[in-house]
């Protein structure tokens, strides 16, 4: 599927390698101005067509710092995440507070640095990665991975609840037709009840 998104101002995390990278290559392709970061600064070498900056979104002066030079955000994609192997009875204090905060606070901080421009000029899109592996689905081993993504969920819906929820409006029907060509092209989506209702069952 290809959408255009011309003009449009996005910047993404954890862009050196994995989803990040993918992503910001796809929303590249799809004409948007991209600034994609990364703490491996040498790690966003060969994206072409993005402009990159070093990010550590572990640090509030540095989010601030590169968000203000990113200027107005269209969409955020907040990909940056660590996978902590283990049970309960396997993690310390120490990886338990790390994880949180980059899995989790990390994508307080960038919401709070773009979200006020979003508001102002209401128009914004903010994408958390999150997984199937946290109050979705228990998975075997990954018990600081999967509390931290679960709180990432809660963290979205909470944000949604900035702005009127429900949106106060009936879908137009081209907004429906948007869902269902993206799921024609979606083959990595199965079985799935998507709910497209202005944020109703939010």
């Amino acid at each position: 599927m290809t959408s255009d998104l011309t003009g449009q101002r996005v910047l993404v995390t954890a862009a050196a390698q994995g989803i990040g990278r993918a992503t910001a290559r796809a929303f590249d392709r799809a004409g948007a101005r991209v600034l994609a970061t990364d703490i491996n600064a040498p790690g966003l070498a060969g994206l072409d067509g993005c402009e990159t900056a070093r990010l550590d979104v572990l640090d509030a002066e540095c989010v601030a710092e590169v968000c203000a030079r990113a200027g107005a955000v269209d969409v955020l994609f907040n990909a940056a995440g660590v996978v902590h192997s283990g049970t309960v009875l396997d993690c310390s204090e120490a990886e338990l507070d790390f994880a949180y905060d980059l899995n989790v606070k990390s994508m307080v901080r960038m919401v709070q640095a773009v979200l006020p421009g979003m508001l102002e000029r209401k128009s914004g899109t903010i994408l958390n990665v999150s997984s199937v592996a946290s109050s979705v689905q228990g998975v075997p081993n990954r018990f600081v991975y999967s509390t931290t993504k679960a709180a990432v969920l809660g963290l979205t819906k909470a944000i949604a609840f900035v702005a009127r929820q429900p949106m106060g409006r009936i879908a137009a029907p081209e907004e429906i037709a948007d869902l269902a060509v993206y799921l024609a092209g979606a083959t990595f989506t199965t079985g799935q009840a998507c709910c497209i209702d202005g944020g109703w069952t939010l």
